[in-house]
This record gives C-alpha cells, sequence and structure tokens, in this order.
C-alpha cells in the first residue's frame, strides 16, 4: 500500500470519528459552548443586573462577622450559614445557606456590612446565572446524571478537537492559505465550511485547555495526574482536617470574630476573602484570603480552632508560597477553565471561544447535510438514467 493511500485511510477514519461523535454529541458542546460564554462575564453582568450587590463605601469599619452571620440566620430559620464572603468595600457582604445531599437548598443573604442592612433574600437556585452554571456543569439535568454526561462528554470533546485539528492540517503549500482565513464573498455554502474549519481551528488551542481543565474536574484521576506530573511524582494529598476542641475557657469576644480579625491584620489591603464555617462540632473555620482580585488560584487557607481561636499549621492546601507546582496546578483549574487566570481579557477569549465552539455543531451539522443532499440527487440521477436506459436500446 502507498504512502498516500494510507493516509487518505487515516483521515477518512478521524473524519468519520469527527463526525459521528459531533453529531451525537453537538447539542451538548452547543450547550456548554454557549453556557460557558455567558457565565465568562458574570462578575460584570451580576452587578449591573442586580444593584443590591453594590453598596456606599464608608469610612467606618464593618460590623462583627458573628453579628452580620446571626443577622443572615434570621432571615432563613431552620437554616445555618456555611459561608461568609468579603468583596471590596463598596460591596455587599453575602452570607451562603447550602445544604447538599437530601433535600438540597441553595440560598444567599446580601448585607450592608457597615450597618447590617438585609439588602435581599434569595434562592439563588432562581437566579439567571445559577440557572446558566447548572446548565454548563449539568445540562440542567438531575447532578448525579448530569455530571457523568458532561463527564463522558468531556472524553468526546477531546477527540473531536484533536481529530478537528487534524483534518483542518493542509495537504499542501497551495492549500495552507485558505485554512487560515475565511473568504468573506464565498457562497453560503463555502462560507458555513469556512466558519466552522477555520473558526474551529483557531478556538481549538483555547478549547485544549478549557476541556483539559474540565476533564480534571470530572475525574479525581485527571487531577491527580496533573498533581503527579506537575509535582515529580508525588501523590496528591488529602485536604487537611483539623478538629476543634472546646478547652472550656470563655472570652467575651466571640471566637470568629477574633479568627477573623487575626486573618484581616495579617492581610492588610486584602478586601477579597472567604469565611468558611464549619459544618460540626469538631470542625475548623477555614478563611480563603484572596491574594490578587479576579483570581482564585493565588490564595492563602488558614485554619482555625472554632472554640479557642487558635491557628493550625497547614502542611498542604495551605500559604500558597508554600505549595508546589502541583498543587498550584490543581489550584489554577477554576482560572484556566474561566479565563480568569488572564483577567478581563483572558474572559474576553474564553467569551468568544465559547460562542465559536456553540457555532461548530450548528455549522457541522450544515455540512453534513449539504453532502448527505449532494450524495441524494447523485443517486436519484443514476436512477433515473437506468431507468431510461431500456427506452434508449428499445429506440
Amino acid at each position: 500500500m502507498s504512502r498516500s493511500n494510507s493516509k487518505g485511510r487515516f483521515r477518512k477514519v478521524i473524519r468519520w470519528f469527527h463526525l459521528w461523535l459531533g453529531l451525537v454529541s453537538g447539542l451538548v458542546f452547543f450547550i456548554m459552548g454557549l453556557t460557558g460564554a455567558i457565565y465568562a462575564y458574570q462578575p460584570e453582568l451580576s452587578r449591573l443586573t442586580q444593584p443590591y450587590l453594590t453598596i456606599k463605601e464608608e469610612r467606618g469599619p464593618y460590623l462583627p462577622v458573628s453579628q452580620l452571620s446571626e443577622i443572615a440566620a434570621k432571615q432563613l430559620p431552620g437554616k445555618k450559614p456555611t459561608r461568609i464572603i468579603y468583596y471590596a468595600k463598596d460591596r455587599a457582604v453575602t452570607v451562603h445557606f447550602i445544604k447538599r445531599g437530601s433535600e438540597p437548598y441553595y440560598w444567599a443573604v446580601y448585607l450592608n456590612p457597615y450597618s447590617g442592612e438585609v439588602l435581599k433574600t434569595s434562592n439563588t437556585e432562581t437566579e439567571f446565572f445559577r440557572f446558566i452554571l447548572r446548565g454548563h456543569m449539568y445540562l440542567w439535568l438531575p447532578q448525579p446524571i448530569g455530571k457523568v454526561v458532561v463527564a463522558a462528554c468531556m472524553v468526546i470533546f477531546t477527540v473531536i478537537v484533536v481529530s478537528g485539528l487534524i483534518l483542518w492540517w493542509p495537504r499542501n503549500k497551495n492549500a495552507r492559505k485558505s485554512s487560515y482565513t475565511l473568504k468573506l464573498n464565498a457562497s453560503p455554502k463555502r462560507l458555513n465550511y469556512d466558519l466552522h474549519r477555520v473558526l474551529g481551528f483557531y478556538a481549538s488551542w483555547v478549547l485544549v485547555f478549557i476541556i483539559a481543565t474540565g476533564l480534571a474536574w470530572s475525574f479525581e484521576s485527571v487531577m491527580k495526574a496533573e498533581y503527579w506530573l506537575f509535582s515529580g511524582g508525588k501523590e496528591r494529598p488529602a485536604p487537611p482536617k483539623f478538629v476543634s476542641t472546646n478547652s472550656g475557657h470563655s472570652t467575651t469576644q466571640p471566637a470568629l470574630d477574633k479568627i477573623l480579625f487575626a486573618a484581616t491584620q495579617s492581610y492588610p489591603g486584602i478586601e477579597h476573602y472567604q469565611v468558611r464555617l464549619p459544618d460540626s462540632d469538631s470542625a475548623s473555620v477555614n478563611i480563603v484570603m484572596y491574594l490578587k482580585e479576579g483570581k482564585y488560584a493565588p490564595a492563602d487557607n488558614l485554619y482555625f480552632n472554632q472554640y479557642t481561636a487558635e491557628r493550625f499549621t497547614a502542611q498542604n492546601w495551605g500559604l500558597y508560597k508554600d505549595a508546589n507546582a502541583g498543587e498550584k496546578a490543581n489550584r489554577m483549574t477554576y482560572d484556566i477553565h474561566t479565563g480568569g487566570i488572564g483577567g478581563f481579557a483572558g474572559r474576553t477569549l474564553v467569551f468568544f471561544t465559547g460562542l465559536i465552539a456553540a457555532s461548530l455543531p450548528v455549522t457541522g451539522f450544515y455540512i453534513w447535510w449539504g453532502k448527505k443532499k449532494k450524495k441524494k440527487k447523485k443517486t436519484v440521477a443514476k436512477l433515473r438514467i437506468i431507468k431510461k436506459a431500456p427506452e434508449r436500446e428499445l429506440v
């Protein structure tokens, strides 16, 4: 068999996989691309459409965190606050009430941290961006089912993107120029083909990173493999768990207030931080200090005894400066996936990549449909010739 024939057969097999995997998962690819594009601008669009997120900055201090927690808890009797998020000084503090498993819920209370005024109490499951996120992560299916479907599709997307790059590769130098540019004045059929091929090529280089980080979220084994690769062969450790014990010593100041005061004093100037409240009588309080605004990877995790405010020392998943390359790679998963690693420009790149990704199943379907119609016309034409042939012989 000649080399050209073997290459032709290889491309034929790749084309077959690219086509049928694309047809099978096209709707999922469309949904995830579109929802991902919309969610890329979630911070800006949320502030634009939700006025209660913005407050007037004041010179005075915030109310104690224990008081804010109590105010929020009164809005939702029977529910327990799980985390409290602080943003800039002109932003509302958000208190989340999250329960997973049986009878789950996800509520949020937005407070003015200076006065304690309740700005809004919201069931986040009914909010627009929560709806978009559930579509992106679970396709609006029940979480256990949606997670499995999305995970399987992430594997399929990997094959589609890689096979698409192989099919895009120009066969000769003359075809190279047309592989990089769109011919806008071409026929609708040719333009659709170029939109799929050329835009798909440019988007693929970003989609590779988006899909890789999506796989890490979907499969714990991928996250472990990433840690192993970047840490030089080390096993990925589990997050630390500290036990809070009550020594019986009480103070007039709530321990939670002492904890947050100690944390914020150690990080002057930082306005974005999160208080993760203990989920049991023996759990610790976790304070997450975000070191760079708009990014979630560079962060310090601080752990405290919920009764005595004593700080625990974490051997891993603690201070960002102490993290090895494997841990930093794991931490960067969200920032890479959303484009936040590149700031607003990075999220804009993800926005356009998401739109292109959503268009690929559509343009790909029209390419397939056009070829199918063309093949059908050729078949009909052949049948007509065959039917007319006996009449010619009689003549």
